[in-house]
């Protein structure tokens, strides 16, 4: 592999050494948007106005003092009030449910290694297909997106549960209880309508676009074009080490070691973001409502298996990018654990750490009739899990895990560079 800037220190030759055996391939390349649209596309980030009741906004569940999370392991997204651990049921408007995946980070999606979204990748660059991107809506998906991030971050407006709203409390949520989504006249126009009609947004649009209407698809552009510029985080310990600027510390050193040798975590926590982009089967405990229909009657969620019918990828889900992994917590698809350490003592043994899962060790807000720990209840789902792990057990001391740590500490980089604006063009409230 290629070395970058490495010093003649024994901390940074031990980087190098390190790293050279696991090749971390060339150095990440990035989106690089006008600043103009980054600009607009946090107004729109941030504004509720995009939600069928206007009440929640994208960084409702990926907020950046909660490392572009939520702080839970399974959020609220329609029927709730406040923010991350804060947030709680709207007894005015309670949920069906909680959302049934853990929302996760944005950190970096803005590199060009980045095609595949969502934890079971059910959207992904195609290069195949008519529109280059691969999505659930199939046929009906509309061109103009220019990027498949662009093409993920509006989808959460079409679910109940998450922003469009539940049933006929809105003419969005209305719409795709009829199945109108991108249709003419269907969910994404409705709100791109919506968006139209607000003089600071048509002004800017007119500005970036001249004569153009504001699309959904423009929408969504500009917001991934402000994803990808807010949270670029390539400048942690860990670069600054491999570019020869930092020595790491003996401990961090050591936790390396550990990760892209005995531990084996660089196997598919590998490049420079520590992911492969692949999925695995590694026995993660499963809580919460799963990927089940309104008609089906049960709480599984089959991860990649949904999306390409093999039964090879069952419970696989999208190995996760490490950066700032310290800032993300809970872990896991469905958060099962709330802390670092707890994660990282699940891929040691992950079988027998299945068996052993307590849903105490997740962090959920109170839900009244929630039936949380139900597919940990059932002895066949949990079986079948374990059956289709395929992550070997390892042998690591207190002392290694602790080191290991202390490695994953080295990733973290915080990057905020626009941050929460104090109001958006709608003025309707901000959170923060």
């Amino acid at each position: 592999m290629r070395h970058y800037g490495i010093s003649t220190t024994l901390g940074a030759w031990v980087v190098a050494s390190v790293v050279s055996a696991q090749d971390l391939g060339p150095r990440p390349e990035f989106i690089e948007p006008e600043f103009a649209n980054a600009q607009l596309g946090q107004f729109l980030f941030y504004d509720p106005i995009l939600s069928g009741n206007r009440n929640i906004s994208c960084a409702t569940c990926h907020h950046p003092d909660l490392g572009t999370s939520d702080g839970l392991s399974l959020g609220i997204g329609e029927g709730g009030v406040g923010l991350g651990p804060d947030r709680k049921i709207d007894p005015n408007n309670p949920p069906e449910q909680r959302i049934p995946r853990n929302s996760p980070g944005l950190w970096n999606l803005g590199a060009v290694e980045f095609t595949t979204f969502f934890h079971d990748g059910r959207l992904e660059t195609d290069p195949n297909l008519p529109n280059g991107i691969r999505t659930p809506l199939g046929t009906h998906m509309r061109p103009g997106f220019q990027s498949a991030l662009a093409a993920q971050a509006m989808f959460p407006v079409l679910s109940p549960d998450e922003m469009a709203g539940h049933y006929s409390e809105n003419e969005v949520s209305k719409a795709v209880r009829l199945g109108l989504l991108t249709q003419e006249g269907g969910a994404w126009d409705l709100i791109a309508a919506r968006v139209a009609e607000i003089p600071e947004y048509k002004r800017r649009f007119d500005e970036l676009m001249p004569g153009e209407d504001i699309t959904f698809t423009a929408i969504a552009n500009v917001i991934a074009d402000f994803i990808a510029f807010e949270w670029r985080a390539d400048n942690s310990p860990f670069d600054r080490a491999m570019r020869g600027e930092e020595a790491m510390s003996e401990q961090v050193q050591t936790g390396m070691q550990l990760f892209y040798g005995k531990a084996g975590c660089g196997t598919c926590h590998s490049g420079w973001f520590q992911t492969d982009h692949a999925f695995h089967a590694i026995a993660m405990p499963q809580i919460g409502p799963g990927k089940a229909a309104r008609f089906e009657n049960h709480t599984r969620d089959d991860g990649r298996l949904r999306v390409t019918g093999h039964q090879g990828d069952a419970y696989a889900f999208r190995t996760p990018s490490l950066r700032n992994v310290t800032l993300t917590a809970p872990y896991g698809h469905a958060g099962a654990y709330a802390t670092l350490e707890d994660v990282v003592r699940h891929h040691l043994n992950p079988v027998a750490s299945l068996q052993a899962y307590l849903v105490d060790k997740a962090v959920l807000p109170e839900f009244p009739g929630a039936e949380d720990q139900r597919p940990m209840l059932d002895p066949s789902s949990v079986e079948a899990i374990g059956d289709a792990n395929s992550l070997a057990s390892s042998n690591l001391t207190n002392a290694e895990i602790n080191a290991l740590l202390s490695f994953l500490t080295s990733l973290e980089d915080p990057a905020r560079r626009l941050g929460v604006p104090d109001r958006v063009p709608s003025g309707l409230p901000v959170e923060n």
